[in-house]
């Protein structure tokens, strides 16, 4: 399930593939499956104790990406980043564009000559998709503007336990919720699928309004910096070393209640855990919790190398190990309050 998942085309604003995908496996899983005006997948399963309180596990849908803004007269594609996207990392790329899926390539204006611009950085502008066109009249047969594009980066194991592929973020937590799903827990769950998290966790604001949920808990990737020129120091998470639990980032402060209680589910359970070392970043924490009254909200995360990139890479290890925290802390829940 998580390399269809990964496979699939879903460039914030484009979910379709995805939340297809989820909401044939869920509907098997859950009471009720809904789409919510902004496309969201909320998917509600009753718990077997009666008790009021309910419980919200978020995941977002969508990955990072490319909206088409123009076609040069030459047939090829101008674009705008959907998302974060490090630029160094998308030249001579593989990427498919369009409801048709047509494949191209990233390209580079020819620098000049001189040593400085050789070395500098490229910047949006000076990129195009290359689909082979001959003109612009043969492009517009296939590709219109406003048409997204996508890496074109098939799932990969390899190494000892380790993945690679585009939209680890957040495949990895939406087929974690899948795996969850399978369980039937004390509380009400609601399975949140959301949409447009890459671009102002927007999504979430309307899912979490919506449910109005007693706690929440997103479950997302995050940054891997344990890599050859990163001071041990200045390393955000580590690959293996266990799911990643946050304190605060620039959108969200966890309550501090879900955090212990995560961290004390993984102590009693022998499974790795560590904390995000790093405050940078945000995701749908950051709406979720400021949902009408407030929302006590936690987030747990696959740490991730090379994120936002077409090869993420993270380790099934870390992913079973947040899975099988998340199950522990539903399933040890047995009182009628959420008493974190």
């Amino acid at each position: 399930m998580l390399e269809k998942l990964c496979n699939a085309f879903g460039v914030s604003g484009a979910e379709t593939q995805v939340r297809d995908l989820l909401q044939n496996v869920m509907s098997s899983h859950c009471n009720t499956t809904q789409i919510d005006s902004m496309g969201n997948l909320i998917c509600y399963k009753k718990g077997n104790k009666g008790y009021k309180n309910s419980i919200m596990l978020a995941a977002h849908m969508d990955e990072v990406g490319f909206i088409i803004s123009g076609i040069t007269n030459e047939g090829y594609l101008r674009f705008k980043t959907v998302g974060g996207i490090d630029i160094r990392v998308i030249t001579a790329k593989s990427v498919v564009v369009g409801p048709q899926k047509i494949p191209g390539v990233i390209g580079v204006i020819p620098p000049h000559l001189d040593e400085k611009e050789n070395n500098a950085t490229p910047k949006t502008g000076d990129l195009f998709i290359d689909i082979g066109a001959k003109d612009a009249e043969q492009a517009k047969k296939y590709i219109n503007i406003g048409d997204y594009a996508g890496f074109d980066s098939k799932f990969m194991e390899f190494g000892s336990c380790l993945v690679k592929a585009k939209a680890l973020d957040n495949r990895v937590g939406c087929y974690i919720l899948t795996e969850l799903a399978n369980y039937i827990y004390a509380h009400d769950v609601y399975f949140s699928f959301t949409v447009q998290e890459e671009v102002g966790c927007r999504g979430a604001a309307t899912a979490a309004y919506n449910v109005l949920p007693s706690v929440a808990l997103v479950v997302e990737t995050t940054t891997c910096s344990d890599v050859i020129g990163t001071e041990k120091e200045d390393y955000s998470t580590r690959l293996n070393q266990g799911a990643a639990i946050s304190l605060l980032d620039r959108t969200s402060y966890s309550d501090k209640g879900i955090v212990k209680a995560l961290v004390t589910t993984a102590k009693n359970n022998n499974i790795k855990y560590q904390y995000k070392q790093t405050t940078l970043g945000g995701n749908d924490a950051g709406t979720i919790h400021l949902t009408e009254n407030g929302i006590r909200t936690g987030v747990i995360s696959v740490p991730c190398r090379y994120i936002h990139s077409p090869s993420s890479v993270a380790s099934k290890n870390d992913i079973e190990g947040c899975r099988d925290i998340i199950y522990n802390l539903l399933r040890s829940e047995e009182s009628e309050e959420w008493s974190f």
